[in-house]
């Protein structure tokens, strides 16, 4: 947890030790010491994920010309209608399993960030305050890019706006709420404003798409007035640097069900909260059992953190490792010189995967390094990607050439191929080489198959082999094929639950697919999940390392997980 400032005990709570207390007013004085801590703790908790306030270092007015110019931006409009739906009732538990019903939704849902919004109206910045929609009830849509400009650069973003009536906005695809929460993305109250952070430690030409939800109201006393907009500002403030764990905040989740097996796994109305926010991009989850915690990389910035779930209050997120993957005089070259793949070995050991340094190491239970693996046939390795060991101590893992300034063509690059490769009595062999980006990996529960993923737009396949215990192939067959697949990402982390499902981070979201090769459903969340890990434990938590944020979902299985 993050506090942002330091905030005294309340007066209430403080007594002079002098004036002795009888036993009546212990027993007030403790109800009411244990109500105030809630509401200041309550407050606390809070605070990580409100926007900051004070003078901001600039401000930029979005309702004008020249505001809109220097975010290189251009607002569009479109009236929304109320449609009729189908659905389901409610159940005898609460949860929409019942029998099909008819009910409304809303058309266009222009919430996402890839929404094409080209043929909306587009509107001049100085007429937001126009009177737009028909009266009544009514509803519409805001839409508008903005690019940092360089005067943003590190600084935490924030959006205001205030909306004749009520307003929910969404942040490149997201919609975020927190229990109890009062503004923010969400409607905070009649013609009240909305503001709220919408990017951290940014960067010069960084993207952030709005979309604002408006509606006319009171609803139960439909006005005869219409929806616009008072102001819409953008502030950057100079914040903390580095991502913030935040107060856990429910996302917007749609799950495509393709066959009826995948009611066992996700549940009828599934939830996705987003912990914590900020970071480069996130990779290479692995949850530790007995300390309760997750460890995930940030390869663009060369760091491994450390999340400590706090239930409904915000985690604690700490920097674990600085330098996780590189410490070279050259690492201004690197993208991604981090660490990526994070797991454990049987004696609980954490096993990395270093992009920079171009091999896996161990870290001993003193805090010393052990090299595992960073060379095949006297060769470099390319750059280590994701991993997995076997029950009996067989570490495999994929190397990728991702990790290098230059990809394929870097000179750096010595092997001639990518590989799968198999750790064992301390040999280093070769699994497989006939894919061009072999990424994520993992076993079946049985361990009879090893899933890998292969990153390529050319070819999006996952691929199981059979394996002899030295870890050679006997047999090589495609699982799943996703080449055809809409979507702008090929094949990233891979994971596999206890009855043997396969989850995959494939185009679109993640997918998941039967023992036998049948695609049960896809779960589209916001930002796209890369890679993974069971926590919790239970094991039925996946935590969802997506882009910049740190996700986490219950689901009905349990994982397999170190």
């Amino acid at each position: 947890m993050i506090i942002a400032e330091r905030r005294p005990v309340p007066a209430a709570l403080r007594r002079s030790a002098a004036t002795p207390a009888s036993p009546v007013e212990t027993t007030l004085f403790a109800a009411a010491t244990f109500l105030l801590l809630t509401v200041w703790f309550a407050a606390l908790y809070a605070s990580t994920s409100e926007a900051p306030s004070g003078k901001a270092d600039t401000m930029i007015d979005l309702a004008t010309k020249q505001g809109v110019e220097l975010v290189k931006g251009q607002w569009r409009y479109s009236d929304v209608k109320v449609v009729e739906t189908e659905f389901v009732a409610s159940g005898p538990e609460g949860q929409p399993t019942g029998g099909a019903v008819k009910t409304y939704d809303i058309t266009p849902q222009a919430g996402g960030v890839d929404f094409d919004d080209s043929h909306w109206e587009a509107i001049d910045p100085t007429t937001l305050g126009k009177r737009r929609g028909n009266g009544r009830i009514s509803f519409a849509w805001y839409r508008i890019t903005i690019t940092v400009p360089e005067s943003g650069a590190g600084k935490t973003a924030v959006f205001s706006t205030s909306l004749d009536d009520y307003a929910e906005i969404w942040v490149d695809g997201e919609l975020t709420r927190a229990l109890g929460q009062s503004g923010g993305s969400v409607v905070k109250g009649w013609n009240a404003e909305n503001r709220l952070v919408i990017g951290r430690n940014l960067k010069p030409g960084q993207r952030i798409q709005l979309a604002i939800f408006g509606a006319n109201g009171p609803l139960s006393n439909p006005p005869t007035n219409y929806i616009y907009l008072r102001y819409a500002k953008l502030e950057f403030f100079r914040g903390e640097k580095g991502p913030v764990a935040i107060t856990p905040a429910e996302v917007n989740v749609q799950v495509v069900r393709n066959d009826p097996a995948i009611n066992a796994i996700v549940p009828p109305n599934p939830k996705i909260y987003k912990l914590a926010e900020g970071f480069t991009f996130t990779e290479g989850p692995v949850w530790v059992r007995g300390a309760g915690h997750l460890l995930f990389s940030d390869p663009n910035e060369n760091r491994i953190y450390r999340f400590q779930p706090n239930g409904n209050g915000p985690g604690a997120l700490t920097v674990f490792r600085d330098k996780s993957g590189y410490d070279g005089a050259d690492i201004a070259e690197y993208r991604q010189p981090g660490s990526n793949g994070l797991t454990l070995d049987h004696e609980g050991r954490l096993t990395i995967n270093q992009h920079g340094n171009r091999r896996v190491i161990r870290v001993e239970k003193s805090g010393e390094l052990t090299v595992v693996a960073d060379k095949f046939d006297g060769k470099r390795l390319n750059s280590p990607n994701d991993l997995v060991y076997r029950s009996d101590g067989a570490l495999f893992f994929t190397d990728p050439f991702f990790g290098l300034p230059k990809f394929g063509d870097d000179p750096r690059k010595e092997l001639p191929y990518q590989g799968v490769f198999c750790k064992l009595n301390g040999t280093v062999k070769l699994v497989t080489k006939e894919l061009s980006g072999p990424n994520g990996i993992a076993f079946s529960p049985d361990e009879k198959h090893l899933y890998v993923g292969n990153w390529d737009d050319n070819r999006k396949v996952v691929m199981r082999y059979t394996l002899r215990e030295d870890g050679s192939v006997t047999e090589s067959k495609l699982f799943f094929d996703m080449t055809s697949a809409k979507g702008d990402d090929a094949i990233d982390g891979v994971k596999v639950d206890s009855a043997g499902n396969v989850y995959v981070s494939g185009p679109g979201g993640l997918w998941i697919i039967s023992p036998e090769g049948k695609h049960l459903g896809t779960i589209l969340a916001p930002k796209h999940p890369h890679n993974m890990a069971w926590g919790d434990e239970d094991g039925k938590t996946l935590y969802l390392c997506a882009r910049e944020g740190l996700y986490r979902m219950r689901l009905n299985i349990a994982g397999v997980r170190p």
